[in-house]
């Protein structure tokens, strides 16, 4: 099964992951990182398809996706 993980300490919160989930599976969350960016979160896990396109839009490859 696929799943997503998020380096929050990476993340500036652009948004752009949550654009590219069809599934709408990320998420931006209500708190913020140590650098003061709200980051964004993987919800559903167990829907994810593996498709990768949040990973590949984040400018600052701070997701990972596994399959």
């Amino acid at each position: 099964m696929a799943y997503i993980e998020i380096d929050e300490s990476r993340c500036k919160g652009c948004g752009l992951c949550t654009l590219a989930c069809s599934r709408k599976l990320v998420m931006m969350s209500d708190t913020a990182n140590k650098q003061g960016y709200v980051t964004a979160v993987a919800t559903r896990q167990d829907q994810c398809t593996g498709c990768s396109l949040c990973a590949e839009i984040c400018p600052d490859v701070a997701i990972v996706v596994f399959k």
